[in-house]
């Protein structure tokens, strides 16, 4: 079973920045690709952004440059950097891993850490 276990939210005020770490019990080569997701009060969960193969990104657009995913294989990390952050950005993040396996999907998700913006 993996586990992914979140770290790095916390209170910030708008304007400022906070990096969120994601760190995984097996490799990360495993995975096809990892992500970021977001959910507000009252919200669906949302995808911020996506790291796969090559190290291909995709931003949500109302993330875009201002966020910045990455992933560190050898040390099992996955990272959400958050500049110019917005009142709009509260939310709990979630660290996913995804893929396909033998053609059919897996995901893995973390426990969420809270993001809180003061405007």
């Amino acid at each position: 079973q993996v586990q992914l276990e979140e770290s790095g939210g916390g209170l910030v005020q708008a304007g400022g920045s906070l990096r969120l770490t994601c760190v995984s019990s097996r490799s990360t080569f495993r995975f096809a690709a990892m992500a970021w997701y977001r959910q507000a009060p009252g919200k669906h969960r949302e995808l911020v952004a996506n790291i796969a193969d090559r190290n291909v990104e995709n931003y949500a657009d109302a993330v875009k440059g201002r966020f910045t995913i990455s992933r560190h294989h050898t040390k099992n990390t996955a990272y959400l950097e958050m500049n110019s952050l917005k009142p709009e950005d509260t939310a709990v993040y979630y660290c996913n891993a995804h893929g396909t396996r033998f053609a059919r999907r897996y995901d893995y998700w973390g426990q969420g850490t809270q993001v809180t913006v003061s405007s």
